[in-house]
């Protein structure tokens, strides 16, 4: 498994959340298959630019926003 391909596969998760729901950064890794990766996720949404892709959706453990980027 390669960088890109857990990129891909965060994305993927990320795109799927439906509107009004959320998940931690770490469902998301749980999610996308690397479940210690949460703060991996973190760094690529920071960096995604994709508006596709719904990143307020994710929030930390806390339930607050945590730091994406465009918003």
């Amino acid at each position: 498994m390669g960088c890109a391909d857990f990129k891909s596969r965060v994305l993927g998760v990320v795109k799927e959340i439906p509107k009004s729901s959320f998940l931690t950064y770490k469902q998301v890794a749980q999610k996308a298959g690397s479940p210690k990766a949460f703060r991996v996720v973190g760094n690529i949404l920071n960096k995604n630019k994709d508006c596709d892709i719904p990143c307020h959706r994710v929030v930390r453990k806390t339930g607050f926003i945590g730091g994406y980027n465009l918003g």
